[in-house]
């Protein structure tokens, strides 16, 4: 019985230990946190066409222009691959204006309905 709550113990201390180092380093979490500092180059920036291919709920990182509103809180967003309706809250865009001009990044998250793909922005970046 002795062994059995010592190990226990011992497994649970580690376990512990590695949680206590691990912090997700995501491009939105970076992005929502306004702490700043440096993020790594490693956020992946995906095509409209590839988004409208992955599941609910999965994190994606777009490229390109919003071209026009579309009702409350929904754009119509385009890159070089295809158009995608996008859900921007007004705490999304951060006191940026934005033009169909302009050059963004979107993160967010994909949102899959029954008959059609959006992306439920969480922070809007205007390059």
């Amino acid at each position: 019985m002795k062994k059995i709550f010592t190990m226990a113990a011992v497994i649970a201390m580690a376990s512990g230990a590695a949680m206590a180092d691990f912090q997700s380093n995501t491009p939105q979490q970076a992005a929502v946190n306004a702490r700043g500092g440096f993020v790594g180059g490693s956020e992946v920036v995906s095509t409209v066409k590839q988004a409208k291919e992955m599941r609910d709920d999965v994190p994606v990182i777009v490229q390109g222009k919003i071209l026009q509103r579309m009702g409350d809180d929904k754009y119509l967003f385009e890159d070089a691959t295809d158009s995608i309706t996008v859900e921007i809250d007004d705490e999304d865009w951060r006191g940026q204006t934005v033009t169909p001009n302009d050059t963004v990044k979107l993160y967010g998250e994909i949102d899959s309905g029954m008959f059609k793909t959006e992306i439920d922005v969480d922070y809007v970046e205007k390059l």
